[in-house]
């Protein structure tokens, strides 16, 4: 072979290498998408969560720094939350492949025959009938996910609760049912298979918390990720919680790349390794435990019984093996599907957690409870249980923190580090948008942790653009800096005031509604709408159900709705101007943004001046109509400064559909108003009196203003009070006046004050008769 033949081939070599690399690993031009939709329900009408939302919140902020567009809420009901699915499903399906979606839903979770069930705010479960009509089928969700062509999808169910649902007829079987994943899907709970998780203060749970250390902690393939979080509950709960997982994920995925030069991580991967290739009985029986709840595997529990069967340690560990036999048997036996299969788990288990499921497939099936003398049982690919087993399963649900078994306490985990100290969950601001998921403070992604190359940046993803800054608005492309230098550091952005960039950063980090979520929030006052009032179920501006209690401030947001002479065009809610979102300091109540036409007094000070106040806001417009919440709507004839009488404005009360009157009609007089005397309104004593800022005086008729002493300009426009009461003189007088038309002709402005204004009062208290 010639040199220009080695030469040839040499070079051929590389190029296989180079193309080899390029189609084994992402590059920045094949870029990875990464969609994410988190749904907390904490509100339940049968029993209230603590951790629910804040954990639902905590997810969303850490997966929006490792690049997800990232889209939840709080509290959903039945119809919410199928239209959110629907929302994220589409939303998966056109990001197209190489997507990698992640689904994270916290509250309560049920099982109803071998499927699982996540639980909207609003449902009423009497028993299992009901289930499955008011609650959402997991599977079917995983299946559309399933067939899209993503790269990846993760489904979290942090839901395995004590349940407050189905306390009539049979019972429910505890937990969660343990289940086979779809391709390219890890499916994980948060507790295994027939348990539940203990209740917890807050703010968050021991299971988020493990997650978002755990992704934050870098390099972490998806099955050794759950493998540490499994680790770390366990290790947090005091063997209480243990977690269960299953991947089907072929390819490979991190959430965070870690830096060569980067701290030991929490997870000792290289121990692990090692005691993974030694026998159980080789390590102790407290290592043995540690390695057994790491490999969480039927096998795994059987070992260490085998090698310490009269440890302390082996009462938790056997409860641990019964519950993952029991799950397995009871899928082997969902899958068959046929009495012979439902009255062979009965004969294992006659009072087991899915003995009630078992008679409900039988009855559904047209099949008696007890099988007949020549059945044939199914084969299981397990033993059946021993008797020292049966204890921990003959119950609906396994609570390991249940009392009467009285275990031990178990060791701590030799290869799991403690936390880092940097990591600090503080508690989220109590939520006070509707729907809208309470976010935490963020705390920065150490320098040695980075998001892939190859991922592709979300849109308006502050979060992303500043881990590893200490406030997330430092150099994130917001108002205050437009450009973004970059991920790392300190913008400029602090310099334009720590204050307004604290608000910036707000907005910007906040997780976005659903769609549809989005839409229906709006008709309950808009994005941003701190205050509902109670209310009935469909009435205009009541709580939905569901609604979360942080919602429920004092005051009322009335929903968008058309009002006559509006051209079919719909009025934003009560406290929101037209494209706005209105937010006040937690705990208070806004001050209400007045749309065109309309003017709302502030509520803390009376109106001062004609037409405004000390803050240079709009006051009330005169002849105005006082409505529910303070607002006004202007009579015919003033209209405010800028606007021409007769503008398409909301029409006065008791008026027809149109605002704009044909000449020669008059409008009608407003008889609840009472004149003035010596320059101050007459207000009427005993507790129906009003504060003065709610009171209007009206244009009188000819007849009364030629007698009227001439006022100030500021108290020609106080603010109306509806329920003023006249006094007995000016009633008699009214009744001697002749009829008045229904209508007067509309005057300008200015023609109240050309009428000549009388030298003297006569015809009320303390004035001579009228001649």
């Amino acid at each position: 072979m010639n040199i220009t033949s080695k030469l040839r081939l040499a070079c051929i070599t590389v190029l296989s290498l180079i193309m080899a690399l390029v189609s084994t690993s992402p590059t920045r031009a094949e870029t990875e998408k990464r969609i994410a939709f988190v749904v907390g329900n904490a509100a339940y009408q049968a029993s209230p969560l603590a951790t629910a939302a804040n954990d639902a919140g905590l997810i969303a902020q850490t997966l929006q720094a490792a690049g997800f567009d990232v889209s939840g809420a709080r509290d959903l009901d039945g119809e919410s939350l199928r239209a959110a699915f629907r929302d994220f499903l589409d939303k998966a399906q056109a990001s197209g492949p190489g997507t990698v979606a992640f689904v994270y839903l916290a509250g309560y979770g049920l099982q109803l025959e071998g499927e699982n069930y996540f639980v909207p705010v609003d449902a009423k479960i009497a028993s299992a009938q009901d289930v499955a009509v008011e609650a959402l089928r997991v599977s079917d969700y995983a299946k559309r996910l399933a067939g899209l062509p993503l790269k990846a999808s993760f489904i979290v169910l942090d839901a395995a609760r004590e349940s407050p649902f189905a306390k009539s007829g049979p019972p429910l079987a505890g937990g969660l049912a343990l289940a086979d994943t779809e391709p390219n899907i890890l499916l994980a709970f948060n507790a295994t298979p027939g348990t539940v998780a203990p209740s917890e203060p807050g703010p968050y749970g021991a299971y988020s918390r493990a997650l978002t250390e755990m992704i934050r902690q870098g390099g972490l393939q998806p099955a050794e990720l759950f493998d540490g979080v499994r680790l770390r509950v366990n290790e947090e709960t005091k063997g209480a919680q243990v977690p269960w997982d299953t991947s089907r994920i072929a390819a490979p995925f991190v959430f965070f790349e870690r830096a060569a030069d980067a701290p030991a991580p929490a997870l000792a991967a290289d121990r692990i390794d090692a005691m993974r290739s030694r026998p159980l009985q080789d390590l102790g029986s407290h290592d043995a435990y540690a390695a057994a709840i790491e490999r969480d595997t039927l096998q795994g529990y059987q070992d260490f019984l085998t090698a310490y069967p009269n440890d302390p340690l082996a009462g938790r560990v056997r409860a641990l093996l019964a519950a993952r036999r029991e799950a397995l048997t009871w899928r082997r036996t969902y899958s068959v599907d046929t009495p012979d299969a439902y009255w062979s788990y009965l004969d294992r288990y006659p009072r087991g957690p899915h003995a009630s499921d078992a008679r409900r497939r039988l009855s559904t099936l047209a099949a008696a409870d007890t099988p007949p003398p020549s059945y044939a049982p199914i084969v299981y690919d397990i033993p059946p249980p021993p008797p020292p087993e049966i204890v921990y399963v003959d119950r609906p649900v396994l609570v390991f923190s249940d009392p009467v078994f009285d275990f031990p306490l178990p060791p701590p985990l030799v290869f799991l580090n403690p936390p880092p100290p940097y990591l600090v969950f503080a508690p989220p601001p109590p939520p006070v948008e509707l729907f809208v998921l309470p976010v935490p403070v963020f705390v920065p992604v150490p320098v040695w942790i980075n998001p892939p190359v190859y991922v592709a940046a979300p849109a308006n993803n502050v979060i992303f653009n500043n881990i590893h800054n200490t406030t997330i608005i430092n150099n994130s492309p917001n108002v205050l800096n437009p450009g973004g230098p970059g991920r790392a550091g300190v913008g400029a952005g602090v310099a334009a005031g720590v204050a307004a960039g604290a608000i910036a950063g707000a907005a910007a980090a906040r997780v976005a509604l659903p769609p549809s979520v989005a839409r229906r929030a709006a008709t309950f006052g808009g994005p941003g709408a701190q205050q509902l009032r109670p209310g009935q179920p469909g009435e205009p501006g009541a709580i939905p159900p569901g609604a979360a209690p942080a919602a429920r401030l004092p005051g009322h947001n009335l929903p968008a709705h058309e009002l006559p002479g509006t051209m079919g065009k719909r009025t934003p809610g009560f406290g929101q101007r037209p494209g706005t979102a209105p937010a006040g300091p937690q705990g208070t109540v806004p001050s209400p943004a007045a749309p065109v036409g309309q003017a709302l007094p502030s509520a803390d000070k009376p109106v001062h001046g004609p037409g405004r106040h000390p803050q240079n806001q709009p006051g009330p417009l005169p002849g105005a109509h006082a409505l529910p919440g303070g607002q006004q709507i202007p009579a015919e004839g003033s209209a405010p400064k800028g606007r021409k009488p007769g503008a398409n404005t909301l029409p006065a009360l008791g008026q027809g559909p149109m605002n704009r009157r044909p000449a020669g009609q008059f409008a009608p007089r407003n008889p609840a108003v009472a004149p003035g005397v010596n320059g101050r309104p007459w207000t009427p004593p005993g507790p129906a009196m009003a504060p003065k800022s709610q009171q209007l005086p009206q244009h009188a008729p000819p007849q009364f203003q030629q007698q009227r002493a001439p006022q100030p300009a500021f108290q020609q426009q106080r603010a109306p009070q509806f329920q003023q009461q006249r006094p007995p003189q000016q009633i008699q007088q009214q009744q001697q006046r002749p009829p008045q038309p229904a209508f007067q002709p509309q005057r300008p402005p200015q023609a109240q004050q050309q009428r000549p204004i009388p030298k003297a009062l006569c015809g009320v208290p303390g004035a001579p008769p009228c001649h």
